[in-house]
């Protein structure tokens, strides 16, 4: 993987912006520390960070030109299917310099144009510069495992793979607080939304052609829809999907690089371990384990998936300090307010993994294509309308008042039991939305001075959702997994230099499960049930009838200890909430009382939250001058 930037001027005022491409490129170092490169010329200009994957040599370094000089392309990201296209291109008389899976993109745009990004098997964001046109095209893979920011006035089109390297080029940006609000709910931003109004995200599965005069057209190559075939059987669906995911994960073991691959234990990642250890021996596999959190510690589980499919396993072994110690170098990588805490485990898994490989296979995907998230199963439980619905539903009162946390195994289950009990008494598209956040989804109090519903942004998401559920994991692939996985993924791997590749995300894989009947998935004894029966021999008996078992952080710990002052004394002080004029002082007062109780309940979420957006904020240098109120 690697870090890109560029510059596009329309006027002699844009062209002052041009320079700044140096410092954009440089500060995506962690991305691409292996070379950097720079290309120049008239009114565009491109930067590359490179991580030699495939071609170390360079041959492969970009910005890549092709041998006119008319296109000049950088690139982030793999394409899996390179070898085979370059066959294609090859016997068309179509030459090559390279073993580089660059050239075969660059060169297969020039002979097919647009009409060659459904032909991509990959993960992937670049930018190709058409020379003799005068025009850019930006494309983004179909799920959006790479990251591409743009920046659009009047003078410049500018991107970036990370908002820090936007912010480089010195443009005037302003807090968009219609995406303040939805993050405070979600705790990400979905695309094509950032966190400030005069930056967007290219949409997964589209293109952005600009041309001199700063004219833009958006066009979607890829969209997932459900569609269903009936007339599949069970035996049937299980052989297509061990053959589609096989392949996938050979395709994606190309590397002129060390390869392995992360294996927590639970079936995801346990399934693409284990087809990744039939294409090589000693496959290296990459664990955590939490020292002080025996409640979310899995490692025993690794070690036993380790075992029957023989990897070298390695075990890193963090205590909280070891956890807490990583804290602020997190916080201060996150150039756009993300606060999925689990992100701080990937992290350091990925900058431990990343001492013994260059690359690394993840899981990442599955949940979402085949049920495996608690709200899955608590939507099927809620359209069974029986004396247990009825029950929870109105004895909310009881659960409300009972202590709930998310560090234990009873305050959770009340905790869930109470967002189970208020989710029961919505209708779908409300009770989707509830359950995807850590509000009521209704009217948030956080914010100070503003409309405070969930506007446009919440309609969007929610508009096909109906009792098929079915059309809940369709989606958790637009906005969980792009906004929040993907993102966790490719931030924290992308900060230690480790590529990370997700199998189960093959478009082939994900348009099958998508023809998928609900109950091929998950019923009332299993999730992802399909999956786990497809691959049930591969793994150990006791992966496959474990439950769920997410990490999560010691915040709350955290806030009631180490993190106590800085949370009274700075990030959430009355005098400098008040200052700043974004949020709520008297909410803020009552979340704090709330955090330091003892019925937190997702008090901690809504802190850790503000806590992130806060420290990016004072990074930054932010002040009211930069708040974009909305329309």
């Amino acid at each position: 993987m690697c870090g890109i930037t560029g510059a596009f001027a329309f006027t002699e005022k844009g062209k002052e912006k041009l320079p700044f491409v140096k410092h954009a490129t440089t500060c995506l170092t962690s991305r691409g520390p292996d070379a950097e490169g720079i290309f120049s010329k008239d009114k565009i200009a491109l930067g590359h960070r490179r991580l030699s994957i495939i071609d170390t040599t360079a041959n492969g370094a970009q910005p890549m030109r092709d041998e006119s000089g008319r296109y000049t392309i950088v690139f982030n990201g793999e394409i899996f299917n390179y070898r085979e296209l370059k066959k294609q291109l090859s016997s068309k008389g179509i030459n090559f310099t390279s073993e580089s899976d660059t050239e075969v993109l660059l060169k297969l745009f020039i002979a097919e144009g647009e009409n060659c990004f459904t032909k991509l098997d990959g993960e992937f964001a670049f930018a190709i510069y058409d020379g003799t046109e005068k025009k850019l095209i930006l494309c983004r893979d179909r799920y959006g495992i790479k990251p591409l920011y743009y920046y659009h006035d009047e003078n410049n089109f500018i991107f970036a793979s990370e908002m820090k390297a936007i912010m480089k080029y010195n443009c005037e940006l302003n807090i968009d607080i219609s995406s303040l609000r939805t993050y405070l709910h979600l705790n990400y931003i979905p695309s094509p939304d950032s966190i400030f109004n005069e930056v967007k995200k290219i949409p997964a599965g589209s293109f952005t052609e600009i041309k001199s005069d700063g004219k833009t057209t958006n066009k979607t190559y890829y969209e997932p829809k459900y569609k269903a075939n009936n007339n599949l059987s069970y035996e049937s669906a299980k052989s297509t999907l061990r053959e589609l995911l096989t392949t996938s994960v050979q395709n994606r073991m190309i590397a002129d690089v060390p390869l392995g691959s992360f294996l927590s234990g639970g079936v995801d990642s346990s399934i693409i371990a284990a087809l990744a250890s039939q294409q090589t021996k000693h496959l290296k596999t990459f664990s955590i384990g939490f020292k002080d959190e025996p409640l979310f510690d899995e490692t025993n589980f690794a070690r036993s998936v380790a075992k029957k499919i023989n990897t070298e396993h390695t075990v890193f072994s963090l205590s909280n300090d070891d956890l807490y110690a990583n804290l602020n170098n997190l916080l201060s990588y996150i150039d756009e307010p993300f606060a999925d805490s689990s992100a701080l485990a990937v992290y350091i898994l990925s900058n431990y993994t990343r001492k013994h490989v260059t690359v690394a296979l993840s899981g990442d995907g599955a949940d979402e294509l085949f049920g495996g998230y608690n709200k899955h199963t608590a939507s099927l439980f809620s359209l069974q309308k029986n004396l247990a619905t009825q029950f929870i539903k109105y004895t909310s009162p009881i659960w409300n008042t009972l202590p709930k946390s998310r560090n234990s195994k009873t305050g959770n289950k009340l905790r869930q039991l109470s967002k189970l009990s208020a989710g029961l008494k919505l209708d779908n598209k409300d009770r989707y939305w509830r359950w995807a956040g850590f509000s009521d989804g209704k009217d948030n109090p956080l914010l100070s001075n503003f409309s405070r519903s969930p506007g446009n942004t919440k309609n969007k998401i929610v508009a096909d959702i109906n009792n098929d559920l079915n059309s809940w994991l369709l989606a958790d692939i637009k906005l969980v997994l792009e906004n929040d996985m993907l993102v966790k993924v490719d931030r924290m791997s992308m900060a230690n230099s480790l590529e990370v590749r997700v199998p189960f995300l093959d478009h082939r894989i994900v348009d099958f499960s998508l023809q998928l009947p609900v109950d091929f998935k998950i019923n009332k004894q299993s999730r992802k049930r399909i999956l786990k029966d497809t691959f049930a021999d591969l793994l150990p008996a006791e992966i496959l009838t474990r439950s769920k078992q997410g990490f999560e952080v010691p915040l709350l710990k955290w806030f009631r200890n180490e993190l106590k002052s800085e949370i009274e004394n700075n990030y959430l002080e009355d005098s400098f909430i008040r200052e700043q004029k974004l949020f709520n002082p008297d909410y803020i007062k009552q979340l704090k009382k709330q955090l330091f109780s003892v019925n937190p309940d997702d008090a901690v979420a809504k802190t850790w939250a503000i806590i992130v957006f806060q420290h990016w904020w004072k990074q930054n240098g932010l002040t009211e001058k930069n708040i974009q109120s909305p329309n």
